[in-house]
Parts: structure tokens; C-alpha cells; sequence
């Protein structure tokens, strides 16, 4: 890196949540008066901590109504969105239908994606859609159709490392050369558990743990490493060209479906790129772990931290910068890493809601849009089919969509 273009960048590694503040800034300045009428449409695990979330953000939101098919989940959705009144329906249409919600989030297990997505639409709603967007190719290339008819309505698909400051932060330190040439990229999402839901009932075996079956369910690469394949193509405005994945269910002999052993391996042509993704469920040691290897340094990811290490000639150069220019003193870790991000962060969906709140009052494309969601769906998809195949598959035209990043 010049001399020149390393003091320009140099204060990036210091600057801690600087960026989070200036999307702050942003997202005050976009608020117009008013708030969003929201219904929940999918009240499980993650519909109630989506609600939890909505807590903290009541200047921009207010919940007005719940829809699951199964009627005992609302009193633990009131809990958890502390809600006195709000209307409960079992038909999302119904709720579709009311007149009074101005936008709706998408809850609802991935095989009901496209089909409620695509009723929102018609019903005027603006629509957060959590990831991944759908449950095949088709679907997510008739919903970008959809979505063109509509285009005075957002969608914004769960995507949030797009919304995190850290994230974000990595994305800027790659396009500033800080990494050098990536080639290397290890994602793993491991624990040690079944992955079941408690079931009230036996007969709502398939309705609780839809994850466990195939007919509804994309499994671990769309429950989890979708975030991560997602991210790369964001931050490296990159997709892959072949795809190979192998699957198996390996620990959990109890009726399931889908893999509990998940591993793919990404060939990602033009950008010279490699990227191993995996996903167990008998063993959490690594958890989850995001690297970004590069010829300047790698990036070691978590959820909420993330620490850079740069090689040996980049970490000279730091060192010289610092020493000579007076730069903002550059504080290394016990490991030899630079702490990337060092103050507290809220739950990346949080970001992602304000945003939504945002783009809804200003019409601006979310950065989780209809073609960047369907792009990681059609990875999703490529991979789940290249391990029930066991053959390699290839990245085709007509996924490229126009106006992606």
C-alpha cells in the first residue's frame, strides 16, 4: 500500500464505533414523523425475539397484530413484545387484509416464504421477510417479478450482517486494501444439540420442527451459513461459479430429514476465492467462526467482535505510521490483533429495523433487497442440491440479476 493512501486509511482501525455512530446519524436524520403499523406474522422462536427487539424501537414502530397457526404461541408473544391489546389471527390473510397495518414481518418457516411474501405484496404491504428469502430458485425468481410490479412497496430480506457496524466496518476495510488479495474464507456455525423445539403435542412434531424436513425446510445451509454466504457476496460484490457440498445425518438418528452434518465448498472464479463453509450439530467447540484470509492480513469474525491481524510486513507499517506520524495510537490485543470494533453493539436486527423504518419513509432500496436475497436463496438452493446429488454444480446466467452488490 502507498505511503500516502496507508496515512489516509490508517485511522480506520481506531476509529472503534465511530462508524456505528454516523449510521446512527443517518438513520435520525431519514425518521419523518409517524410510525409504522405493524403485524407479526409467524409467532416462534424467532417471531418472539424479532417482537423482544421491537421493544427498543416503539418512536418508529407499533405492533397492532399477531398471526400464527397455532393460537397458544400468542400469549408468549404478547410477553415478549410487552403487548396489552393487539389483534390475534390464525389466517395471515385475514391479517393481509387489514386495513389498519402498514407492513409486515415474514416469520413463518421457509416452505411459507414465498407464498405469504407474494400475498403481502398483493395486499399493499411492506414487507421484512426473514432469510432465507425462499425456499428454491423458482420461487425467489418469481418473487424479484413480483416485487418489480410492486415497486413503490420494501422488501428488506433478514440479512443483517448488512446493517451490523462491524460488518460493515470489515466490508470498508477490504475495499481499502487493508486484507490484500483473499483467497481464503472458513465459515463454520457448530453446536451440540438436536436442534428440537419442545412439543406441547406429538401430532405438531412437523409444525414445531419444520427445520427437520425436507418438504419445509432448506436445513443448515439456509438456517445458518446463509448469513455468511450472503456477507461474501456483499463484501467482495463477488458470486460463486461452482458449488459442492456434502451432507449427511451422521449423529441424530431420530427421524429427521435434513443434515445434521453440513459442509460446501465454494470456487468463487473471479475473485480468486475459496470458501469453506460447514455446519455440525455434535460438537460446539469452534461455534461460530467467520475468517477472512488475506495476503496483507485476516480477519477473525464473530457475531458482535471481530479482531484483525495483519501479517508481518502490514503490521510493520502500522507500527511505522504510528510511530512516526502521531496517528491515533493503535491498540493491539494479547494475540497481536487489532480489536475492530471495542464498544458494545445491539442485535444486528435491530439495525436492520431502523433501516427498514428508514428505506418504508424514503423509498431507498434496502441494502437485503428482493435481488440481493434471491441471489443468496439461489446459493442456498445450489448447495442443498449439490449434497442430496453429490455432484458439483455450476453458477448459471440467469441468477446474475441486474442492480445487485
Amino acid at each position: 500500500m502507498h505511503r500516502r493512501m496507508f496515512l489516509k486509511n490508517a485511522t480506520m482501525l481506531t476509529g472503534s464505533l465511530a462508524l456505528h455512530q454516523q449510521m446512527m446519524k443517518a438513520f435520525a436524520m431519514n425518521r419523518p414523523a409517524g410510525k409504522i403499523r405493524l403485524g407479526i406474522i409467524g409467532c416462534g422462536q424467532r417471531g418472539q425475539g424479532i417482537l423482544d427487539i421491537l421493544t427498543d424501537l416503539r418512536e418508529n414502530f407499533t405492533v397492532t397484530a399477531l398471526c400464527d397457526v397455532l393460537s397458544f404461541r400468542f400469549d408468549e408473544s404478547k410477553k415478549a413484545g410487552q403487548l396489552d391489546s393487539v389483534k390475534t389471527y390464525t389466517d395471515y390473510n385475514q391479517l393481509l387484509n387489514d386495513k389498519q397495518i402498514d407492513a409486515v414481518v415474514i416469520a413463518v418457516p421457509l416452505y411459507l416464504h414465498f407464498p405469504v411474501a407474494k400475498a403481502a405484496f398483493e395486499a399493499g404491504k411492506h414487507i421484512y421477510l426473514e432469510k432465507t428469502m425462499t425456499y428454491s430458485i423458482p420461487q425467489a425468481l418469481e418473487l424479484v417479478d413480483i416485487a418489480r410490479r410492486h415497486s413503490r412497496q420494501v422488501l428488506q430480506v433478514g440479512h443483517q450482517y448488512r446493517y451490523s457496524p462491524l460488518y460493515y466496518k470489515v466490508r470498508d476495510m477490504i475495499e481499502k486494501d487493508y486484507l490484500g488479495k483473499v483467497t481464503s474464507i472458513d465459515c463454520r456455525w457448530d453446536r451440540n444439540g438436536n436442534w428440537r423445539r419442545p412439543l406441547p403435542d406429538p401430532s405438531l412434531e412437523k409444525q414445531i420442527n419444520w427445520r427437520m424436513y425436507k418438504a419445509f425446510s432448506g436445513g443448515l445451509a439456509a438456517e445458518l451459513l446463509s448469513h455468511q454466504l450472503d456477507y461474501i457476496h456483499w463484501a467482495f460484490k463477488t458470486r460463486p461459479d461452482t458449488i459442492y457440498a456434502s451432507t449427511g445425518i451422521d449423529f441424530w438418528k431420530d427421524g429427521r430429514e435434513t443434515g445434521d452434518n453440513l459442509q460446501a465448498n465454494l470456487r468463487y472464479e473471479k475473485a480468486g476465492m475459496i470458501g469453506n463453509f460447514g455446519a455440525i450439530c455434535n460438537n460446539s467447540r469452534d461455534g461460530y467462526l467467520f475468517k477472512l484470509k488475506g495476503s496483507k492480513g485476516t480477519v477473525s469474525l464473530l457475531v458482535d467482535k471481530g479482531v484483525y491481524f495483519p501479517e508481518a510486513d502490514q503490521r510493520k507499517q502500522l507500527q511505522t505510521v504510528d510511530g512516526v506520524t502521531g496517528a491515533t495510537k493503535i491498540e493491539w490485543n494479547k494475540d497481536g490483533g487489532v480489536p475492530i470494533v471495542t464498544g458494545p453493539m445491539k442485535d444486528g436486527t435491530w439495525y436492520a429495523l431502523n433501516d427498514f423504518y428508514t428505506c418504508i419513509n424514503t423509498g431507498r432500496l434496502p441494502a437485503s433487497n428482493i435481488t440481493t436475497g434471491a441471489t443468496t436463496a439461489f446459493a442456498v438452493h445450489l448447495i442443498n442440491q449439490s449434497a442430496e446429488t453429490k455432484q458439483p454444480l455450476q453458477w448459471a446466467p440467469e441468477y446474475n440479476l441486474p442492480g445487485i452488490e
